[in-house]
């Protein structure tokens, strides 16, 4: 959903919300910001959108530290698990945690700063595979202190057992979606 929708949804909204059972993002705000959201699914949703972005910030300023993207240290993260081997592409590509839309452009980069290799397959030559180097897990070395930095202060504030609970609920809300094949960790 682009921002122009979310304000068009912010403004134009039909559902009826009395002030008193307003939702708890609404609590405090004037009667007219009740009835910000056209359904209970619209609010979960933009809910969860609002709060991915505060959360990308935090993490955005610490990777630019380092001169990688979040999308970059993803994949260089999924290539250390299966260190020293190499994957293909298009694995590679659905174990990340978003979808990368130039998966092409995204290795280009990290080839370039040395942090990955690429070699066609013997067997298939339309198939690529995709190995870590040396360099590159060495730089996850050394994010490795800032990335738990980093998740303490997006969620630190949350106990385990909020943590956990969390965790389940956007399990719940993701698994109709996901493709049965999908070998992102935690899936099964």
């Amino acid at each position: 959903m682009s921002d122009y929708h979310f304000r068009m949804a912010s403004t134009t909204a039909t559902t009826a919300v009395s002030p008193s059972k307003a939702a708890p993002a609404a609590a405090g705000l004037p009667a007219s910001a009740a009835k910000a959201f056209d359904s209970l699914e619209q609010e979960a949703y933009l809910q969860l959108w609002r709060t991915y972005d505060r959360l990308r910030e935090i993490e955005e300023r610490m990777f630019q530290k380092h001169g990688v993207t979040a999308q970059q240290y993803n994949a260089l993260r999924v290539l250390r698990s299966v260190r020293p081997r190499s994957m293909a592409t298009s694995a590679l590509a659905g174990r990340l945690v978003s979808r990368a839309p130039d998966m092409t452009r995204l290795l280009d980069k990290l080839e370039e700063l040395g942090l990955v290799r690429r070699e066609r397959a013997a067997g298939n030559r339309r198939v690529v595979q995709v190995g870590i180097t040396a360099g590159g897990a060495a730089l996850l070395s050394r994010l490795a202190a800032d990335v738990r930095r980093c998740g303490r202060d997006q969620l630190g504030h949350l106990d385990a057992r909020a943590l956990r609970m969390l965790i389940g609920a956007l399990k719940n809300a993701r698994e109709p979606h996901e493709p049965a094949e999908d070998a992102w960790p935690g899936n099964h």
